[in-house]
């Protein structure tokens, strides 16, 4: 029920954004009387969708007309405020006069992003829609883990893919880094999406639109996250913080004038008794990264200097913090492209822009057979929903391509 706390450090001002609307507006036109008009704009919005259910919409490569209406009509409210409120929500935000105000709106969630998909995400908000899974990300990738294993299927970790085996055009295994070669009657690439086109399969199949988009569409900014454990409780401090620093922060040449921090107040599974994990969240270079982690002293060298620079700002806001600290963890645009090999670190694939959401990327490629993606990067805009629902919608497709029925449930 709460999303997001926006804190300027500067001028002392401050902004929660809750599951209640009312008391958003409210509190909104308290910060700007005048920018009142804007304001009930994007509360209608969000209150016309509160409780609006996005679906997993059915795959493409096998809907039919009646599959289509069936789903405009199931997605009718959100018509309207789609064709009138395409536009990035910094667009809508420049109508807001007050500065403060402003960049809290525009940085609700993407400032490129559709409007429209702000006011999903706040009605999903008020409606009770949106939560976090106990355990962190690890037990929740466990748990899919286990699942799949229950129903016969087996992993094998540490084993990265060097090449997609193909013959005749026709994918029919893998090779590890290893050396080893498995071979498969059906090959499915839920990684990197450029590393699977361009490295494993050589940029042999590709087409046009392929090589337009890993060129000209923008991708989620890498993130740097600076991860402390300390033995300190914060039972009455937001979960989530998005502070603008009164001084920026100087990280790989470029200026950082604000951050997300995280307080894992609400999950007494991701810290000892007593303590609490904190993590600030912002964006950094991926190059400057990259390239400095060839030289490993000055690579790890610097990231103590930017978790030391970062606890000292958060020392101002909870004074004695520094003497408690027990664990620190940091992870730059590296250690993403290192534990997960995403194109220029980004965690997200495609950023979400107009032309990327309203886009249809295909779970194949041009000339290749028996050989599909699921994941991100056939899913614009990525997240954990898009990236679960895209290998189910796979599943589906190849049920119909096999002639085999599916219930989905």
């Amino acid at each position: 029920d709460k999303y997001v706390h926006c804190r300027d450090e500067a001028s002392g001002r401050s902004l929660a954004v809750t599951a209640d609307l009312d008391r958003l507006a409210a509190d909104m036109k308290a910060l700007s009387p005048e920018d009142a008009g804007v304001i009930d704009e994007l509360v209608e919005g969000s209150r016309a969708l509160k409780g609006f259910d996005t679906g997993i919409p059915k795959p493409s490569e096998i809907k039919g007309k009646l599959d289509g209406l069936k789903q405009m009509w199931q997605i009718r409210g959100l018509l309207k405020y789609v064709m009138r409120y395409n536009m990035p929500v910094e667009t809508f935000a420049q109508r807001i006069k007050d500065p403060f105000l402003r960049r809290c709106v525009t940085n609700l969630f993407v400032p490129e992003m559709p409007m429209y998909f702000l006011f999903v995400v706040l009605g999903q908000l008020a409606g009770g829609q949106l939560g976090l899974v106990e355990g962190g990300s690890q037990k929740f990738s466990q748990a899919i883990a286990r699942r799949y294993h229950d129903l016969g299927g087996e992993i094998t970790y540490g084993a990265g893919v060097e090449k997609i085996l193909v013959e005749n055009d026709r994918a029919v295994g893998i090779r590890l880094a290893d050396g080893s070669e498995h071979r498969a009657d059906l090959v499915v690439s839920a990684a990197d999406g450029h590393s699977t086109i361009f490295q494993m399969l050589e940029g042999r199949y590709v087409d046009r639109e392929i090589r337009h988009r890993f060129a000209n569409w923008p991708l989620f900014e890498p993130v740097m996250l600076v991860n402390f454990g300390v033995l300190r409780q914060f039972p009455d401090e937001p979960a989530s913080n998005l502070i603008w620093l009164r001084e920026p922060l100087s990280v790989g040449g470029q200026e950082v004038e604000a951050f997300m921090l995280r307080i894992f107040n609400y999950d007494s599974t991701l810290a000892p008794p007593g303590g609490t994990a904190l993590q600030v969240m912002f964006e950094t270079g991926y190059d400057y990264w990259y390239n400095l982690r060839k030289e490993h002293s000055r690579y790890e060298a610097e990231k103590s200097k930017v978790a030391a620079e970062i606890l000292s700002r958060l020392e101002a806001h909870y004074p004695g913090l520094a003497a408690q600290v027990e664990m620190t963890d940091v992870a730059t645009p590296y250690t993403f492209w290192r534990y997960t090999r995403n194109y220029r670190g980004s965690y997200e694939g495609w950023l979400m822009t107009k032309e990327a959401v309203l886009a249809q990327v295909p779970k194949t490629l041009p000339g290749l057979s028996n050989f599909y993606m699921a994941g991100q990067w056939v899913e614009p805009g990525g997240g954990i929903p898009p990236a679960l629902y895209s290998g189910r919608n796979l599943v589906q497709i190849l049920c119909k391509r096999d002639g085999k029925s599916f219930k989905v449930q």
